[in-house]
């Protein structure tokens, strides 16, 4: 298929006489064309297409703030390397002659596109804003509460309550994966499909509460107040240690994307009738969203924005994967 069909021949000539500015712009809108135009020539699963669009509108948030961001041209590098990645995988997939492994490999890719862009966030969100929003969220805590409740929790620290609820705040990305690898295991394509989607979906608008109200949570904000420490084992502060270090965008507070992820977890492990995985999931989720608080890494007004947002994500799904299913058809030349 010629480039002539996506892009106009006095396109591509305008890039080659045009400087400054408006030449990365015009570069960006061609290269838009050639990859809507690519994608819509194979077949992309809805969820694929929610991934690109995510992408799009990181990579115009970069180009917005372009003057700003210090690595600014890494980030639209990575963009445009899990942009590719994405369609090259699915039309490796969807051709006949790939096998097995090819084909999980395309099923599983969402498990490693969401940590990239995670990550992509620190290099991005700093430079977006002259200050966090820190300071309303307290507020807001304070004013529901007439204490902060990360010190009022204090008085409820254990060392095993701390391990058992540290365990179950990492647990968040993995319940995901379990899910997922149960439907499909059992050959629920149609269910799997479903929960991935509506789980990658809650990703990214919590990503978009952290781009827009970008907090550090109370175990920075509010550490000058606290009077005890978690009482953490050397396994526990090895974890912690570990996730602080492998953690590179720490804007993430608002909302809280754990408990949102966990709690639409827990919905699509019971609407697909995994009882024993819902059965499991049922306290680990309730201890979870204890532990955002309980572990300092989140205010509770963070934890309600979590619950709605995991409410709004499960309405939004259904007609926006039925959407993006039309949009995914391979186009007719």
């Amino acid at each position: 298929m010629s480039t002539g069909q996506y892009v106009r021949e006095d396109d591509i000539e305008r890039v080659g006489k045009t400087e400054g500015a408006g030449d990365l712009n015009l570069i960006v809108a061609i290269s838009g064309k050639v990859l809507y135009n690519s994608a819509m020539s194979i077949r992309l699963k809805p969820v694929d297409l929610l991934s690109l669009l995510f992408l799009a509108l990181l990579s115009a948030i970069a180009v917005l703030f372009f003057h700003r961001i210090p690595h600014g041209g890494w980030l639209l590098t990575r963009y445009g390397m899990l942009i590719a990645a994405i369609a090259l995988l699915a039309w490796y997939a969807t051709n006949s002659n790939t096998g097995k492994p090819g084909r999980r490999l395309y099923l599983y890719l969402p498990v490693f596109i969401v940590p990239v862009i995670f990550d992509s966030l620190g290099d991005m969100i700093p430079w977006l804003w002259s200050g966090y929003f820190d300071d309303a969220l307290i507020r807001v805590d304070y004013a529901l509460f007439g204490v902060h409740p990360t010190v009022w929790m204090e008085r409820f620290i254990r060392p095993l309550l701390t391990t058992a609820l540290q365990f179950a705040y990492i647990s968040y990305y993995p319940m995901a994966i379990v899910l997922a690898a149960t439907l499909a295991i059992k050959g629920k394509d149609e269910e799997f499909d479903e929960a991935v989607f509506g789980i990658i979906l809650c990703f990214y608008l919590s990503y978009l509460g952290y781009i827009l109200a970008p907090a550090v949570g109370p175990r920075y904000a509010l550490a000058h107040l606290q009077t005890q420490g978690l009482e953490a084992g050397p396994m526990v502060v090895a974890i912690q240690e570990t996730l602080n270090a492998l953690e590179n965008t720490k804007t993430d507070a608002f909302p809280s994307g754990h408990t949102a992820v966990a709690v639409v977890t827990l919905f699509y492990a019971w609407k697909t009738k995994e009882k024993l995985l819902a059965a499991v999931l049922l306290p680990t989720v309730t201890a979870l969203i204890c532990s955002t608080v309980y572990l300092r890494y989140h205010y509770v007004i963070d934890v309600v924005a979590g619950v709605l947002l995991a409410v709004t994500t499960l309405a939004l799904a259904p007609a926006t994967r039925r959407w993006l299913s039309s949009s995914g058809r391979p186009a007719q030349h």
